[in-house]
């Protein structure tokens, strides 16, 4: 397999794919348009994912079909390209690109009730509880926006009136930045926003693959 080009940007063409694929989101406009796809949108990801490789590691590229099985749209593409880094395909770092130009972040999505108990037991604790909440903290000071599924009280066996409530409510924990359609997307200086995103998320992953992880015990190898 050939190895992707030097990162170069995101050009315009790619943001200008997505948006027209909100408005014709069928087969036959993807197969027309296809090879947009794969040159602005799908190759640019892979040289960008390939140029952070050697620091964060080798990354699953979230394939664009949707799994329309469940819920109401039956619109068989994704309106983005997302990219994952790290355990699984449920915690680590994660990019993507759409209409709305750059997202970058990371964290943990839920996949089982087990890894959301492990969660909150790690919330609750002081020692590792008071950790994470510094880590979080630090984000959003630093304009991460948190996001994941949460109860809207308190989860079953905590008191509403915990010290960190807001926390535990979370089923599953995610942070993220917007970076919208700055001119810098275009060019490389892209890898390095995404780097030094993901930099300032490694806390966060590295304390929920301590206290989290992303399989059960009894699959781990």
């Amino acid at each position: 397999m050939t190895a992707p080009a030097a990162f170069s940007g995101f050009p315009p063409a790619a943001l200008s794919f997505y948006a027209e694929l909100e408005d014709h989101n069928s087969r036959d406009w993807w197969l027309a348009h296809k090879d947009v796809y794969e040159r602005d949108v799908r190759e640019p990801m892979l040289a960008l994912l390939d140029g952070l490789e050697e620091e964060f590691g080798e990354a699953k590229l979230f394939r664009p079909n949707r799994d329309v099985r469940f819920g109401a749209d039956k619109s068989p593409y994704k309106t983005h390209q997302g990219a994952l880094v790290g355990a699984g395909t449920i915690l680590g770092y994660y990019v993507q690109v759409s209409a709305d130009g750059l997202r970058a972040g990371g964290g943990f999505r839920a996949a089982s009730p087990a890894q959301t108990a492990r969660f909150r037991a790690a919330v609750d604790a002081p020692s590792s509880g008071l950790e994470l909440e510094g880590v979080l903290a630090t984000l959003r000071s630093k304009d991460f926006e948190l996001l994941g599924e949460q109860v809207k009280t308190a989860p079953r066996g905590y008191a509403v009136s915990h010290p960190r409530i807001a926390t535990l409510r979370h089923k599953e924990l995610m942070v993220s930045r917007d970076f919208g359609t700055p001119a810098w997307l275009s060019t490389r200086r892209a890898l390095t926003v995404v780097r030094d995103t993901w930099r300032a998320v490694r806390p966060l992953t590295t304390w929920l693959e301590q206290h989290v992880g992303a399989e059960e015990p009894a699959a781990r190898r």
